[in-house]
């Protein structure tokens, strides 16, 4: 690998058995291609970096359209009107070596009213060697007569369990290993993105000194919490030591920890907790990735009674996250978290 080479290029699914957790669209498409029954119209809808245009790109490939006969269109810089009436002009040429010229418009939701509005006539009526493939993210600023036109589906954002995966065999490929710490911390940074995830592993392995991710290395490099941070932090919410928990806090501020992630794998702790106590048999995925001390430490906190770490705890540290990715001072939130908590009597 080097510098030039993005991950996420280098590893982007090229064929429909190499798409990952969108089984419910890929069982349709490749049925549609079998039979012979090809959409004139399809929207592809989901968060970034789910696979929308990779998704479109393989379906054009497999319906044997050549690059030459693929055009791809980004709404956000060709939104006007002009230039969906160029498109409309060009729709009715035939293709040059291919059965089918596929149109991919992606963000199409940027599109002008009036765009929108030459585009509507354009799907009505598509010449039937034309394909149209729409994607975009926010699906609910589309007019439904574009909707009711054509075939949507709606990608997953992929879980931490598979990206975690995905990008332990990445890194793997790459020559370099991520311990579980490292892989599930990437995952959760890339918050239901593949490409973020890939864009996530590609600084670690940039940044590494040597081969191997570990955990702590990862988290500095990401603005994550150590784990020794959140295993205190944990602790004093249990024992309700009000200093020591602000001391994590303060800690975290000063080795520039990014407090969402903190709150966010904070709320892992927490309902690690809660599901050691009530579904022990249901814990082991967020469990996985924690040192066997960690988890012991777990453990020991979810069977002690009473403990202060409850649903009550988990309810009010969900409203804390809120409340962090909308201030400046996100440190703040955490805090009033932690004295509510912390003084609250039994």
């Amino acid at each position: 690998m080097t510098e030039h080479t993005a991950l996420y290029r280098k590893y982007r699914p090229t064929k429909f058995k190499e798409v990952k957790d969108q089984d419910h669209i890929v069982t349709v498409l490749e049925g549609a291609i079998k039979k012979g029954d090809i959409p004139h119209a399809i929207l592809f809808t989901g968060g970034r970096g789910t696979g929308k245009t990779t998704l479109a790109r393989i379906f054009a490939h497999e319906i044997g359209t050549s690059e030459m006969d693929l055009y791809e269109i980004d709404a956000a810089s060709n939104r006007g009107i002009d230039d969906i009436r160029e498109l409309r002009d060009a729709v009715h040429t035939l293709p040059y070596e291919s059965k089918y010229k596929v149109y991919i418009i992606d963000e199409v939701h940027m599109l002008t009213k009036e765009a929108f509005n030459a585009l509507l006539k354009t799907l009505e009526e598509p010449p039937e060697h034309v394909v149209f493939i729409l994607a975009t993210t926010e699906v609910e600023k589309l007019l439904d007569t574009i909707l009711s036109r054509c075939q949507v589906f709606t990608l997953h954002s992929p879980n931490r369990a598979v990206l975690a995966k995905m990008v332990t065999e990445v890194a793997k490929k790459e020559g370099f290993a991520l311990d579980p710490a490292a892989a599930d911390l990437i995952a959760i940074a890339a918050d239901g993105s593949f490409r973020d995830a890939h864009g996530v592993l590609q600084k670690v392995i940039l940044a590494s000194g040597d081969t191997i991710g570990g955990g702590d290395e990862v988290a500095a490099l990401i603005g994550a919490p150590k784990a020794a941070l959140l295993a205190r932090l944990t602790t004093a919410l249990h024992e309700k030591d009000t200093e020591t928990a602000l001391q994590v806090i303060n800690e975290a501020l000063q080795n520039h920890v990014d407090m969402k992630l903190f709150v966010r794998l904070l709320i892992d702790r927490v309902r690690a907790v809660l599901f050691l106590r009530n579904a022990p048999a249901l814990a082991a995925e967020l469990t996985g990735s924690l040192s066997n001390d960690e988890h012991e430490q777990l453990k020991l906190i979810a069977t002690a009674t009473p403990s202060p770490i409850n649903s009550h705890v988990l309810l009010r540290l969900l409203e804390t996250a809120q409340l962090v990715g909308r201030i400046n001072i996100p440190h703040v939130a955490l805090e009033q978290f932690v004295l509510t908590i912390c003084e609250q009597k039994d």
